[in-house]
């Protein structure tokens, strides 16, 4: 079992806490974290971008010439495609760009990436963050006591909800609950720092 330090609130230490195997040292697989990373970009996007075809322009509902007899090629309509201000032809049109994944590809990904993080020893665990009420200078110092300086990811459980309001105002800093932890996130942290509760709901989700 793989093991890391144990902090307190005030940065102490307090012992060790050991590391599910099976989501923290598995076998990383970035075409896994490519894939799944991909496919998360791609579902953000809007998809809204559109143009007008040729039915949706405005005007062209009289033949501009007779069919006929005027030695020019025959035309149906002035917003035809190769007309100025005519149609688009095969232009974007909105569509949703989701594609699917299979779960077992998305969530190794995740474990690849939080393996990662661990070897590279930009995981902390954190015993809980609590406080009496919403206060962003107090979550600043808890991250100045555990020396997270760095674009960080904390995950902390749906029932710490003053910790969710104090750490949103705070730059560089995501503050998520275990069901909101994915690839992008993981990745684009440089540190996660965890609750011990939160924790055990990431593992029992992956392994």
């Amino acid at each position: 079992m793989t093991s890391v330090a144990l902090y307190n609130q005030d940065g102490s230490q307090n012992g060790t806490v050991e590391l599910n195997d099976s989501v923290f040292a598995v076998e990383v697989n970035e075409s896994a974290e490519f894939e799944a990373i991909l496919r998360q970009r791609a579902s953000m996007r809007q998809g809204t971008h559109a143009v007008k075809n040729r039915s949706a322009v405005r005007g062209g509902g009289k033949k501009p010439w007779r069919q006929k007899g005027t030695g020019r090629a025959r035309q149906g309509s002035i917003r035809a495609p190769q007309f100025r201000g005519g149609g688009i032809v095969f232009g974007p049109t909105p569509r949703s760009y989701n594609y699917a994944l299979p779960r077992k590809v998305r969530q190794l990904a995740i474990k690849s990436a939080l393996t990662q993080k661990v070897n590279a020893e930009n995981f902390v665990v954190v015993d809980s963050i609590n406080f009496d009420a919403p206060k962003t200078k107090e979550f600043a110092g808890v991250m100045n006591n555990l020396k997270v300086t760095e674009k960080t990811l904390v995950v902390v459980t749906d029932d710490d909800k003053n910790a969710q309001l104090s750490g949103r105002n705070l730059p560089n800093l995501t503050v998520v609950t275990p069901a909101g932890v994915n690839i992008l996130n993981v990745v684009d942290a440089q540190k996660i720092v965890v609750t011990k509760s939160a924790l055990s709901q990431v593992e029992e989700v992956l392994a």
